[in-house]
């Protein structure tokens, strides 16, 4: 086993290496595009080492999108014998970070970039300055204004996809089965009606840009009483769509039956909505525990403890987990909730595949057949391989 793992990392160590090259021959000014499990973290701490050994009295700061990664990055300075640097490393949240004014840094580090990139987080930039810029990400934004902007702010300089990953052995290999879970007549009815009502505002803000005359309009302070009653129903009803969708009672179901058939595995789920992930939980216990954002930091440290020493085996959650989770020995997902965000779902796929000799990461999908959720999942999973559909 520890030739294997030697041979993994030292492929590994050589990807990264390529990487972080490439961001020094581009004057220290770039994005790392890679999947879950490439390291990126580990590339961040050492572009803080090295800065810290060529610039005398350095300052650099670490932007991140939660708590949790704030923690992790400390532990990883930790475990590669760097925490030296910390002296010379802030690690803000994109939160509180966008506040900041007339600092210099000698190198700026964006851990999940595509979450810094809104109107407000964006302020960073512009109201300090720094040297070298490092972003990271799993994959480039999806909204074409943050594709541009961050094209213009850090060029890609490497990229390589989760999948790209697995062939070369640096994560573990996967396969992802949907299967779709029918609305009981009830939820049907309403996701009927609900649905008409979206296509009605759709229709009065125009067919094919639905969505940018509604934002548009919500921010236009001389919008017309009838532009606005569209725009706000238009929203409206999409959440209450969606809702439907979260909250489908035949998910449980099935999502009781997974778990009972994988008793004695580690179980990551996923779902829509905290009070749903709350609901996940319950028809499993004893065997499970909550981690979101509803949750005090304490509660999470408990339960994220609880999972890893064997304590449950099963662990849900809503948005907390897509990003930065490090669990090698999970290897079952349950994905009870979709967004029309492909990035969450590469993000759910590299939470179980973390590499581990004789792993394979089984991911199953619940989705709402015939729904606006079939659509998002047929999107997401369109660049991944194996992919099974379930009957």
């Amino acid at each position: 086993m520890e030739s294997i793992v030697s041979n993994i990392n030292k492929i590994r160590d050589e990807e990264q290496k390529k990487a972080l090259n490439n961001w020094a021959n581009t004057s220290f000014n770039g994005s790392i595009v890679a999947g879950t499990g490439f390291g990126k973290s580990r590339c961040a701490i050492l572009a803080c080492n090295y800065v810290l050994g060529s610039v005398v009295d350095s300052k650099m700061v670490i932007l991140v999108p939660t708590i949790q990664l704030q923690d992790q990055f400390v532990e990883e300075f930790h475990k590669w014998d760097l925490e030296h640097c910390l002296d010379n490393v802030e690690i803000l949240c994109y939160q509180s970070a966008y506040k900041l004014k007339n600092n210099h840094y000698d190198l700026v580090l964006c851990d999940e970039v595509h979450l810094g990139l809104s109107p407000q987080y964006r302020k960073f930039f512009v109201q300090n300055t720094y040297d070298k810029l490092l972003c990271m990400t799993a994959t480039l934004p999806e909204e074409e204004e943050y594709k541009h902007l961050l094209g213009m702010l850090a060029p890609t300089v490497y990229t390589i996809t989760l999948d790209e990953c697995v062939s070369l052995g640096i994560v573990a290999p996967y396969n992802i089965y949907c299967k779709p879970i029918s609305l009981t007549n009830t939820e049907k009815n309403d996701y009927k009606k609900i649905h008409n009502k979206f296509l009605y505002y759709k229709y009065k803000l125009g067919q094919f840009d639905a969505f940018d005359e509604a934002k548009r309009i919500l921010g236009d302070k001389n919008a017309g009483p009838a532009e606005k009653q569209a725009a706000i129903g238009f929203y409206r009803n999409i959440r209450k769509r969606k809702k439907i969708i979260d909250f489908a009672i035949n998910k449980i179901t099935e999502f009781q039956k997974l778990v009972l058939n994988n008793l004695g595995n580690k179980i990551l789920a996923f779902s829509g909505a905290n009070d749903f992930t709350d609901q996940l939980c319950a028809s499993v216990n004893p065997l499970s525990a909550t981690y979101h954002s509803k949750k005090t930091k304490k509660q999470r440290e408990k339960a994220l403890e609880d999972f890893r020493n064997g304590n449950i085996n099963v662990l849900c959650s809503t948005k907390a987990l897509n990003q930065g989770l490090d669990i090698p020995d999970a290897n079952i997902g349950i994905v009870c909730g979709l967004t029309s965000k492909s990035l969450s779902m590469i993000q759910r796929v590299g939470r179980l595949i973390r590499f581990q000799e004789g792993k394979i990461g089984e991911i199953y999908i619940l989705y709402v057949e015939n729904s606006q959720e079939e659509k998002w999942l047929k999107n997401a999973v369109k660049s991944l391989n194996n992919v099974n559909w379930l009957p």
